[in-house]
């Protein structure tokens, strides 16, 4: 099995050229720099094609082929890069709770990282799509924690976590977690669902993201926003007339390599 990254050349996808060790502003600097470089998008699942998440396939697609991916693909490929430069990385799953009740029983459907350092356990998540982290988190409950795009906090009770950021000026709660180890056959499990079910958003949806350094764009089948920074002006919308259109923004503006994508043309028409 295909157990290592050709870190070199993530480091080049993503455009970092500084130090490589386990230390702080590595690790947020790497996770800014995957977080723009690599957009999240499901066009995989969307022209049900299947998601692998064997390491040598999620490279391929997101290093070698100009691709971007969901949340297990990018937060694989982020956490084994960490491991090689030296950080103690552990895979963490999250039942999302964005656009939901409080209490609502959703499954544990989403990857994200717990990175130890120096006595500081710490999280990371490049695959949240809209609300992709950029930054790095402190294990801290109640704190306010500022990033390269807005305030997070995480709240904890009974054994829970919530990842929660503030959104024009209201806080909402992302997911929850613990802090369980999960491995690979546990995110295969969940990722089966989300990449195959008809009820799953991702297979019935176009969705990509990708935070700017003026904010964020999210792309939802035609509709296309940009959210600047917090306090910087109000969202950006657009209606997408056409596949043609599509095309060019998720060539454009999310940086994706989408010539190799059979029947994506096609499927874009029926939006």
């Amino acid at each position: 099995m295909h157990n290592t990254l050709d870190l070199p050349a993530y480091l080049s996808r993503i455009g970092y050229r500084g130090d490589i060790a386990a230390s702080l502003p590595v690790l947020r600097a790497i996770v800014l720099q995957h977080a723009q470089a690599i957009s999240f998008e499901n066009l995989s699942p969307f022209l049900g094609l299947p998601v692998s998440l064997e390491l040598a396939d999620v490279e391929r697609k997101l290093v070698f082929q100009g691709r971007g991916g969901y949340c297990f693909e990018q937060n694989l490929l982020l956490g084994q890069a960490l491991r090689q430069i030296g950080f103690e990385v552990t895979g963490l799953a999250a039942r999302v709770l964005w656009m939901k009740p409080e209490d609502a029983q959703t499954a544990r459907s989403h990857m994200l990282l717990a990175v130890d350092l120096d006595g500081v356990r710490r999280v990371v998540d490049v695959g949240f799509g809209g609300q992709t982290l950029t930054g790095v988190l402190e294990l801290r409950p109640d704190a306010l924690q500022a990033t390269p795009h807005g305030d997070f906090r995480l709240l904890c009770g009974a054994g829970q976590w919530r990842m929660q950021s503030r959104t024009q000026g209201q806080w909402c709660t992302l997911y929850r977690y613990d802090l369980s180890p999960q491995y690979l056959i546990d995110y295969e499990v969940a990722n089966y669902y989300v990449s195959t079910h008809p009820h799953s958003l991702f297979t019935q949806n176009l969705i990509a993201a990708r935070p700017v350094p003026q904010g964020r764009l999210a792309l939802q089948n035609r509709d296309y926003t940009f959210y600047p920074m917090e306090g910087q002006g109000e969202p950006q919308r657009r209606s997408l007339a056409s596949g043609a259109e599509i095309l060019a923004v998720l060539a454009d503006d999310f940086g994706l390599d989408v010539a190799g994508l059979p029947g994506l043309a096609a499927r874009l028409d029926t939006l």
